[in-house]
């Protein structure tokens, strides 16, 4: 199972990780919301737990069973408990406390994985010695097996067939104690999750419960009771997780002159069993056996214990005072003044009613699709151009800031898709230097277009100040036509006040010569009934004529008067008739006025509706005039500012 080491948000794509692990493709750079970050290639991790210790930011974390294990003892399960011996170590004053307090929250049994340890120093020198097995790796750290699983599956067959002292425990447990309860492992490291989920491990164990996670449980939640210890004596397995700690057991039973080839550190470690392999393959001497362990400082201080714990050299001598305890014995496997081989002896004594067969472990090859892609020189080429790494000097430069060894690392996790070129350093300072010249280039060009745009501005600045005098002009021709037009549209107003009097007065004269006109016709009226009244008088007139001559002498007299009278009616008459002849040339002298009349008239409305549409262009005139001066103002603020820029 894989996926127990993730990242989590506080990464800010450091490099610190890559240059710790072990595995090239382990590790990926990416980029997500703008942010840079190594995140884990779980298929690819092998949990060893180098990137925790490198990392300075906290921002690796670890899945282990911890609170499932107490959700359990909770709801009741029956657990028992395989204890790591690096417990006591890391907390001799709590040990007691804490396993009392798991006891009381229902744990069942407690047995100690030291015992367990020694039932592993038995198996191997019995596997070693009855299979004539030289040279094989030692495998209580699940890291290194991964390891070899997944990347050297060539060292299987050199890998230790028996299982770890936390298996050895539990087979125990379940076989020959016949425990049938679920079994967790109080442990100092995360890989035990990977062991203790492979198929060829039987499920023997339900829970990896590490010492940080534990620890943290436990004082979050006050668990503590009264003192309890482990149930199972056991002997040296106890210093198991030191350094070394293997190579000792083995030569406490088979004396010191076998070579045992001790190796602890994660680079150190991977980088022995890459050339170990090509030893073994070339067929070259090995050791009676390779005690390695993936941590410098052993189990002790494991890839699950609390960071505070490694911090000093306490547990050192804690797991020394624990390993004098053990060497004090005056009988069996762990007598002092015995010999090895009268301790090997006691051990098998001990141990003879154990199968070794139980304890044998099987492995599997999981390098299928693990492979780490190895470019050929043709791609590699490619990626070293796409870094700009165009010289043998360049391709060498091997800084490591990377994260990886070397330059061909760095080219080999691209060509893998677990990084870029971004990551590069130099490719970066190339982009930078470049971008930089670029900047120069630019600079140096801007600086010609100012000159270029200085000169220009020159020459704008004085075309502006001559279209400003332009402007002025305008503003000022703009300023007389306005007055002017503004005079006209007054004038023309007063134009056509006065037409409008020269209508009213038309308007009176034509019936001024209407009331002469009816004048006439009365004096023409009057000059007939004049006529007629002479014609009446002349004919009294001559009536009298006669009457007077029919008189005589006496009628001479009024004869007188008659012709007198004659002559005022034909007087009359005829000024009745010069009348009547002078009323008609006045007539048509009134007719005619009144023809011109209608003509002035008609002339007046023209010139009028004149006058009112020059009057209505004089006013949109005005209104344009404004809209020009409006603009030519506006036109000649931006000239000013033209020459501010």
């Amino acid at each position: 199972m894989a996926g127990f080491v993730f990242t989590n948000d506080k990464c800010i794509g450091c490099n610190r990780c890559i240059s710790v692990c072990p595995v090239l493709t382990a590790n990926k750079a990416v980029v997500i919301d703008d942010k840079a970050r190594i995140e884990v290639e779980s298929e690819q991790c092998i949990n060893c737990g180098a990137c925790f210790d490198a990392c300075e930011h906290g921002a690796r974390e670890y899945h282990d069973d911890t609170e499932r294990f107490f959700e359990d003892l909770r709801r009741g399960e029956r657990i028992s408990l395989l204890l790591a011996p690096a417990f006591l170590a890391n907390y001799p004053g709590e040990y007691e406390s804490v396993l009392g307090g798991l006891k009381e929250l229902g744990a069942n049994r407690i047995i100690s994985v030291s015992f367990g340890a020694d039932i592993t120093t038995w198996a191997y020198i019995n596997y070693i010695t009855k299979n004539n097995f030289y040279g094989g790796i030692s495998q209580p750290c699940p890291a290194v097996v991964n390891y070899i699983e997944t990347y050297v599956p060539g060292l299987l067959p050199k890998l230790m067939p028996v299982h770890s002292p936390m298996m050895c425990a539990a087979i125990y447990a379940k076989k020959y104690e016949h425990i049938t309860d679920k079994l967790a492992f109080i442990s100092p490291c995360i890989a035990k999750k990977n062991e203790i989920s492979d198929p060829n491990n039987g499920g023997y164990i339900s829970y990896n419960v590490t010492f940080d996670h534990l620890m943290k449980y436990v004082r979050a939640h006050g668990i503590k009771g009264r003192s309890a210890k482990d149930e199972i004596e056991y002997g040296l397995g106890s210093i198991y997780p030191m350094p070394g700690g293997l190579k000792e057991n083995v030569y406490w039973f088979c004396g010191s002159d076998i070579f045992i080839r001790q190796i602890e550190g994660e680079r150190h470690t991977y980088e022995f069993l890459e050339d170990y392999k090509k030893r073994v393959e070339g067929g070259k001497e090995l050791p009676f056996m390779v005690d390695a362990l993936n941590c410098a400082q052993g189990c002790i201080y494991g890839t699950g214990v609390e960071e505070e714990k490694t911090k000093n050299d306490d547990i050192l001598y804690e797991i020394q005072k624990i390993k004098t305890k053990s060497k004090k014995s005056s009988r069996g496997p762990w007598a002092i003044n015995s010999t090895p081989k009268q301790r090997l002896a006691a051990l098998n004594r001990q141990f003879s009613k154990l199968n070794l067969n139980d304890f044998i472990r099987r492995y599997t090859d999981k390098s299928g699709g693990h492979e780490i892609l190895k470019p050929s020189p043709a791609e590699l080429d490619g990626i070293f151009t796409g870094m700009n790494k165009t010289t043998k000097e360049l391709r060498g430069i091997n800084c490591s800031a990377c994260g990886y060894l070397t330059c061909a690392h760095m080219a080999t996790a691209i060509f893998n898709d677990c990084n870029n070129e971004n990551s590069c350093i130099h490719y970066i300072k190339d982009q930078v230097e470049e971008r930089s010249r670029q900047a120069q280039n630019a600079a140096e060009e801007s600086a010609q277009a100012n000159i270029e745009i200085q000169r220009r501005s020159d020459l704008i600045a004085g075309i502006v100040e001559g279209l400003n005098a332009d402007f002025e002009d305008l503003d000022m021709s703009i300023q007389q036509m306005a007055t002017g037009n503004n005079n006209n549209a007054q004038e023309s107003t007063a134009i056509t006040g006065a037409m409008a009097d020269v209508m009213d007065f038309c308007s009176q004269m034509k019936d001024s010569f209407v009331g002469i006109s009816d004048m006439l016709d009365k004096l023409e009226s009057n000059n007939n009934d004049i006529t007629s009244i002479a014609n009446q008088t002349n004919l009294l007139s001559l009536n009298a004529s006669i009457e007077a001559a029919r008189a005589g002498q006496a009628g001479r007299g009024f004869a007188v008067v008659a012709e007198e009278i004659k002559n005022l009616s034909e007087n009359s008459r005829e000024a009745a008739v010069d009348s009547n002849n002078s009323k008609e040339e006045i007539s048509k002298a009134i007719e005619k006025l009144l023809e011109e009349s209608e003509h002035l008239v008609e002339i007046v409305n023209e010139v009028n509706g004149r006058m009112m549409t020059l009057a209505a262009s004089t006013e949109e005139i005005a209104a344009s005039t404004d809209t020009v001066q409006g603009l030519s103002s506006d036109l000649k603020s931006k000239a000013a500012s033209l020459t501010t820029m």
